[in-house]
């Protein structure tokens, strides 16, 4: 199967992470012939460091990346086009997509999201100008839905790292990151510039455990590397993504954005608390609810998310950050977060139930 697959960059790491691991998966574990169009190849460079962000054309990690330009560079589409997060690809390109004899199958896949209406729509086909068909292929965390991103093998690596503290150790000092020290918390940090983190880190300084709190390039500048109080910050290094899976794997909670991070940290199988990319008129207030009325943690954790996302006022986040960092919370949370991992595990990763999808409109067009 030949598949192109477009991707415009707009939250910065989020949209370029997803397609890039889809992309990588399909490839390697499921043979397809895979085409990625980048309009931003330096962003997707850090994230992939065999990227020559300069190319116009190239081959890395078994994927073919084209830069995205206006006009497009006049390609022949595959088998299966996937705009991604309805980017729309470009009109001469979808013209020929008509101009087939088999039209390819085409996928928009949408933003993931625990809302219920989504299994209703998802697979659902849009007839297009022309003849063609676009289907609606939507993540989500049920089986009505396609699904979450899940390499194979990945929890098995993951379950292998956090079972041996030397690997742990080799992996944080290998990544650039100090060790925590005996009794001393891991703390990952990934938000948006709205978030209350200078409120987390006077927390975590005057708690009554000792944490390390990474934090990576850009995020929360005003937070410099240093000691205060019960807490040291450590600025950490822009990670490749197999390499930010195994921070993720390695804290003991980790605090995500977005929508890679976000399907990561639950892989890690640790609390996890989630920024919400923000929309007009709060509508990720409601996405920030649909998925905590699925998310087992406790009460507690449940609403320091609320808190965390300004949604329950920024003095309120304060209090319900030292509850949730409580044996008492933290503990359960724990076990909850590990279930809550076995039990998306169960179900069928996106990228197979993607292949088998396509594979099943490709009959139906022959």
């Amino acid at each position: 199967m030949r598949a192109d697959i477009f991707c415009r960059v707009i939250d910065n790491y989020g949209d370029i992470g997803v397609c890039w691991r889809l992309a990588r998966q399909l490839a390697r574990e499921h043979g397809w012939r895979v085409r990625l169009w980048v309009d931003d190849l330096p962003v997707m460079a850090r994230l992939a460091p065999a990227v020559d962000p300069k190319a116009a054309a190239q081959r890395a990690d078994g994927v073919d990346i084209v830069r995205w330009t206006r006009p497009a560079p006049p390609l022949e589409p595959g088998d299966v086009v996937i705009e991604a997060f309805a980017c729309d690809p470009p009109a001469e390109f979808v013209q020929r997509m008509r101009d087939r004899v088999r039209p390819p199958v085409w996928v928009n896949l949408e933003y993931l999201s625990a809302e219920t209406w989504v299994e209703n729509c998802h697979a659902l086909p849009s007839p297009q100008p022309g003849g063609l068909r676009k289907y609606f292929f939507f993540p989500g965390f049920t089986p009505a839905t396609g699904g979450l991103l899940r390499e194979r093998g990945l929890l098995a690596e993951r379950d292998a790292l956090q079972a041996d503290p030397a690997a742990l150790a080799a992996f944080l000092r290998g990544a650039g990151l100090p060790e925590p020290c005996a009794g001393e918390r891991l703390v990952t940090l990934f938000c948006y510039p709205d978030a209350p983190a200078s409120i987390l880190a006077d927390v975590l300084a005057g708690g009554d455990i000792p944490t390390l709190l990474a934090i990576p390039p850009g995020v929360a500048p005003y937070l410099t590397a240093g000691a205060r109080g019960r807490l040291r910050i450590a600025r950490a290094p822009f990670l490749p993504q197999a390499d930010y899976d195994r921070l993720l794997w390695s804290a003991d909670l980790n605090f995500v954005r977005g929508e890679d991070s976000f399907i990561r940290a639950q892989w890690a199988g640790r609390p996890m608390v989630w920024h919400i990319y923000p929309q007009a008129e709060a509508a990720h207030v409601d996405k920030l609810h649909a998925w905590l009325r699925r998310y087992p943690a406790p009460q507690a954790a449940a609403a320091l998310q609320a808190a965390w996302n300004g949604d329950a006022g920024a003095a309120r986040f304060q209090p319900l950050l030292a509850e949730a960092l409580s044996p008492a919370v933290f503990d359960p949370w724990r076990e909850a977060a590990r279930a809550w991992s076995d039990t998306l595990a169960a179900q069928p990763d996106l990228a197979t139930q993607l292949a088998g999808f396509c594979a099943a409109r490709q009959e139906n067009h022959a």
